[in-house]
C-alpha cells in the first residue's frame, strides 16, 4: 500500500503531533507499505527530500510564518502530484492545507483519513482570534471532504466542537508510544547528576514550555507540595526558551521558577531526544500534565511514563483524564486548581504501590505496530467501498 502522510511540521520539529506522525510512518514502513511524508521545510538547513527510516520525507519550501503556522506556496502543487500517486492518503490535523489536500484525494478517488490530534486555542490577541478562525473553517471543511476521521479517545471526541460535526466518521484509535530501553547505568548516571536519589520526591513535567500546558498551576501547587515533602524537586524536560509564540508567557513565569532553581528544586533538561528521555522517566516519582484546555487531547508523555512504572497527576480534561482512568495509574484534579493539583500529586507520592499499574500491559496496547494494524483495516475498508 503506498500512503500518503500530511502535516504542517514534522521531525525534527519536536510536538506530540510531530511525534505521533512519525511513529506510525515508521510503523507503517516497517510493516512493508511505501511511506511518504509530505510536510513543510519550516527549517532552511534541512534538505528538501531525504530518507529516514524506511520513510521518504518531502518538504515544501516555506516563505513566511504566520503565528504558529507557515506559508508554502506550492503546498498544492506539490500535493496534486503526491496524492495521485499513492492509494491512501492520511493528514494531520489542525492544518490549514488540509481541505486542500482532501479535495485532491476526493477527485482523485483516493481514501482520505484525518488523524484529528487536538481543537485550537491560540494566544489572545486580535491577529490570533482571526488566524483561528481561518483554521477552524480549514479542518471544518476537510472533516467535511475527508472519508472518515480519527481521534485519540471517544472522551475527547464527545466533547470536541469539531469532532461532534463528525460522529458519523469517527473512530478512535489509541496512539502509538514506544520508548526505548534505558540501561540501569545511564539511569544511575543521571541519579547522580540530578540528585534524584537525595532530592526526594522527583516531579516530572514533559512538555513545550507553552500557556495551554499549565505551568503555573504546577507553581502554584510547589508550596504546598513542599510543605508535605521538603527535599521535592520538579524535573522539567522540553523546550522552554524560545517557544514559538510563547515569549510573554515564559517571561511572565520564569523569575518564579528562577528561585526554585537556585535552591535546587526545579531543573530544566531542554529538549530532548527518546534515549535522552528514557532515563529521565525511570528516575520521576509522579509525572504532570496540568494542561488548561482542550489543546490538548491526550498526553503521551503519561504513557511514556507508565510505560516505566511511573503514575500521572493531570488534569480533567477530557482525553487528557484517560490514561490514567484506563490504566489506573494515578489521580485526577481539576483544571487549572493548584490545591487539586497538589493534593493529586501527595496522593499518588503518598501511595505509590496502590498506582503502579501493569508497565507491561501499558506497553502492548499502545504498541506502534498494533496501532498502524488498525489503522490498515480502516484504509483497507475505505479503499474497498472506493472499489
Amino acid at each position: 500500500m503506498k500512503i500518503l502522510t500530511v502535516l504542517t511540521y514534522y521531525r525534527p520539529h519536536t510536538s506530540g503531533l510531530t511525534i505521533y506522525a512519525e511513529r506510525l510512518a515508521r510503523a507503517f514502513a516497517n510493516r512493508g507499505h511505501e511511506v511518504t511524508v509530505m510536510t513543510t521545510r519550516y527549517d532552511q538547513s534541512l534538505p528538501s527530500v531525504e530518507t529516514l527510516d524506511g520513510v521518504k520525507i518531502v518538504r515544501v519550501p516555506v516563505v513566511a510564518r504566520v503565528s504558529k503556522g507557515v506559508l508554502a506556496p506550492t503546498f498544492g502543487l506539490v500535493a496534486t502530484q503526491l496524492v495521485w500517486n499513492h492509494d491512501v492518503v492520511q493528514l494531520h490535523l489542525p492544518q490549514f492545507d488540509a481541505p486542500g489536500v482532501a479535495l485532491r484525494a476526493r477527485l482523485f478517488g483516493k481514501p482520505a483519513v484525518l488523524t484529528y490530534h487536538c481543537d485550537v486555542q491560540l494566544p489572545q490577541g486580535t491577529f490570533n482570534r482571526f488566524v483561528n478562525a481561518v483554521l477552524n473553517f480549514q479542518n471544518h471543511m476537510a472533516g467535511i471532504l475527508a472519508n472518515h476521521i480519527v481521534t485519540y479517545t471517544q472522551d475527547y471526541a464527545d466533547h470536541s466542537p469539531y469532532l461532534s460535526k463528525f460522529a458519523s466518521k469517527l473512530t478512535p484509535i489509541l496512539p502509538p508510544v514506544q520508548m526505548p530501553e534505558s540501561t540501569p547505568e545511564a539511569v544511575a548516571a543521571f541519579a547522580e547528576r540530578h540528585r534524584t536519589k537525595k532530592k526526594k520526591p522527583v516531579i516530572g513535567m514533559v512538555t513545550r514550555f507553552a500557556s495551554e500546558k499549565g505551568v503555573e498551576v504546577l507553581l502554584d501547587a510547589l508550596p504546598m507540595i513542599l510543605e508535605k515533602y521538603p527535599n521535592a524537586q520538579v524535573i522539567y524536560a522540553g523546550q522552554h526558551e524560545n517557544v514559538m509564540g510563547e515569549q510573554a508567557y515564559f517571561d511572565r513565569l520564569i523569575p518564579r521558577i528562577r528561585e526554585y532553581e537556585l535552591k535546587g528544586q526545579w531543573t530544566f533538561l531542554g529538549n530532548l531526544d527518546p534515549v535522552q528521555l528514557s532515563v529521565v522517566y525511570p528516575n520521576l516519582d509522579v509525572i504532570t500534565v496540568p494542561s488548561l484546555n482542550s489543546t490538548e487531547a491526550f498526553g503521551l508523555v503519561q504513557i511514556e511514563a507508565m510505560m516505566n512504572g511511573i503514575p500521572s497527576a493531570p488534569s480533567a480534561l477530557p482525553g487528557v483524564r484517560q490514561p490514567v482512568k484506563m490504566h489506573n495509574m494515578g489521580v485526577v484534579s481539576e483544571i487549572g486548581n493548584p490545591a487539586s493539583l497538589a493534593s493529586a500529586i501527595i496522593e499518588v507520592l503518598g501511595n505509590r504501590e496502590k498506582y503502579r499499574g501493569d508497565a507491561s500491559a501499558v506497553k502492548t496496547a499502545y504498541d506502534p505496530d498494533s496501532i498502524a494494524r488498525e489503522y490498515e483495516k480502516l484504509f483497507e475498508k475505505l479503499m474497498g467501498k472506493r472499489r
